[in-house]
């Protein structure tokens, strides 16, 4: 209980420190001091530009990176393998690519564009259960069959490069991860989509303990194990959906940020659900912000930041042999 308060004080820590170094980095430099009254009073136009450029883009940042924290542990806790990442199998891509169809077609829906990505979402997850099934669910089998349906998906999304100068902005915005042109309508669709989704979450983290064990016990225990299962599955698509159709694809934060939390605070979900949304908000911000100031004006979208990580930890758990929780 001591190292889990530990752990949380010291995330919430890092995570301010982070949100401020991000909002008073870059090319516009003012004081905390300064920051703040010009945020109540609006008469400085540096923090003007700031509030306008730049702490759109800190939140989306902060939401992004906790709706595929979650995301990523509720899908552990479905398939119940630390392999399982919304990024890795598919379903970030599928979402990426249905929702940049429907608003390339349609831009005056970009409102709705979340419930498009949770529909290419929930048809990528689909697929991955359906061809990974046999006998229940192999760890390997279903991250094999995962790349293969990111591959896919992947691969039509960058199809609308040849469909025009519109498409080829918005394949770029779906893909690239930079969050440089967020607007506070922005923060509005996410904030919306995201805290619901988190809610949900939390609500439903009893059901995840009871799931990552055996399908016999859970039902023994009274659970409708497919029900459920189903039920956490659409709360994980539409954090990853949200996440993917306003902040692009990441990957590889789904699977880092529980693996590392349950390692510091164990593997109840009642705690772990909100670690990880800390932690990953707190890991997609720092990404971000690396990638706008190291090679200033030059920008690393944070999609690059993660796949340079998170590539070397899939391998690593991929040789360790962890297949299931707790290995």
């Amino acid at each position: 209980m001591k190292r889990s308060l530990w752990s949380f004080a010291a995330v919430l820590v890092l995570l301010l420190v982070a949100v401020l170094w991000s909002v008073l980095s870059g090319s516009l430099q003012v004081s905390l001091l300064e920051l703040l009254k010009g945020l109540f009073t609006g008469t400085n136009e540096n923090v003007a530009i700031i509030r306008d450029l730049r702490l759109p883009r800190v939140i989306v940042a902060l939401f992004c990176g906790a709706a595929l924290a979650v995301s990523g542990v509720l899908l552990q806790s479905v398939m119940r393998s630390p392999l399982a990442d919304a990024g890795v199998i598919g379903i970030s891509s599928g979402a990426g690519f249905v929702s940049l169809t429907m608003v390339t077609i349609f831009p005056a829906l970009f409102f709705w564009m979340p419930l498009f990505a949770f529909l290419g979402g929930a048809i990528a997850c689909l697929l991955v259960f359906t061809l990974s099934w046999k006998s229940g669910l192999q760890p390997l089998r279903l991250v094999l069959v995962g790349i293969a349906v990111n591959a896919t998906f992947t691969g039509l999304g960058q199809s609308f490069n040849y469909r025009g100068s519109y498409a080829v902005t918005m394949v770029n915005m779906a893909t690239t991860s930079i969050f440089n042109l967020k607007t506070w309508e922005d923060v509005r669709i996410i904030v919306l989509y995201g805290a619901l989704g988190l809610v949900l979450a939390l609500l439903i983290s009893p059901w995840c303990n009871v799931l990552v064990l055996q399908d016999k016990t859970a039902r023994n225990l009274g659970m409708h194990v497919s029900r459920v299962r189903i039920a956490v599955s659409a709360v994980a698509v539409l954090l990853a959906a949200t996440a993917t159709a306003i902040g692009g694809l990441i990957a590889f934060v789904g699977l880092l940020v529980p693996h590392i939390a349950r390692q510091l605070i164990g593997s109840d979900h009642k705690v772990l659900i909100p670690f990880s949304a800390l932690a990953g908000a707190l890991l997609i911000l720092v990404a971000d912000t690396l990638g706008r100031t190291v090679l200033a004006p030059v920008e690393i979208p944070a999609s690059i930041i993660m796949t340079v990580i998170g590539g070397p930890f899939l391998i690593f758990l991929l040789r360790k042999g962890e297949v299931n929780h707790g290995d």
